[in-house]
């Protein structure tokens, strides 16, 4: 019964004005805005990519309930979490996940999630988290909400 109490709790909470930043030890003035970018010819960049090295952690930056934890596609190790206003946090081409995360967990600000990668089609790039935020509307741009929360501390 926790968990749907929890999806009940965060679709009621409005979305986050700011947002700590998912990588640690990577400062958002550090990070591109490479949202929108062209990916091919058939489709667009979703997120930001924040490179660090290999095996840093990656944490989540909302509380929320891990709605996936899986290994498919362009994201290749990949978690989403769903977090307040029913946005859909997605952290992708992971190198491991948190040893047990699992579907249903709930986790806070700061929750290790896995560790930066080069999964699905990062292969050959340097590592990397792919960060994207989808809401009711699709995708958009999370970089403005890290800089937002830029010098403050993680909440506890």
């Amino acid at each position: 019964m926790a968990t749907p109490r929890a999806f009940w709790e965060l679709s009621r909470m409005p979305p986050p004005a700011s947002l700590p930043m998912p990588v640690q030890g990577v400062a958002a003035a550090h990070v591109a805005d490479t949202f929108g970018a062209q990916r091919g010819t058939d489709r667009s960049h979703d997120g930001v990519d924040i490179f660090a090295a290999r095996g840093t952690p990656v944490v989540s930056a909302t509380q929320g309930v891990v709605v996936a934890v899986r290994d498919s596609g362009f994201g290749g190790r990949q978690v989403w979490v769903l977090g307040p206003a029913r946005q859909r946090h997605y952290y992708a081409h992971l190198d491991d996940w948190t040893p047990g995360l699992k579907q249903g967990d709930r986790v806070h600000p700061g929750a290790v999630l896995g560790t930066v990668g080069t999964t699905g089609n990062a292969r050959g790039t340097p590592p990397h988290l792919h960060y994207g935020i989808y809401g009711s509307e699709g995708a958009y741009d999370p970089l403005p909400l890290l800089r937002a929360h830029a010098g403050q501390p993680l909440p506890r």
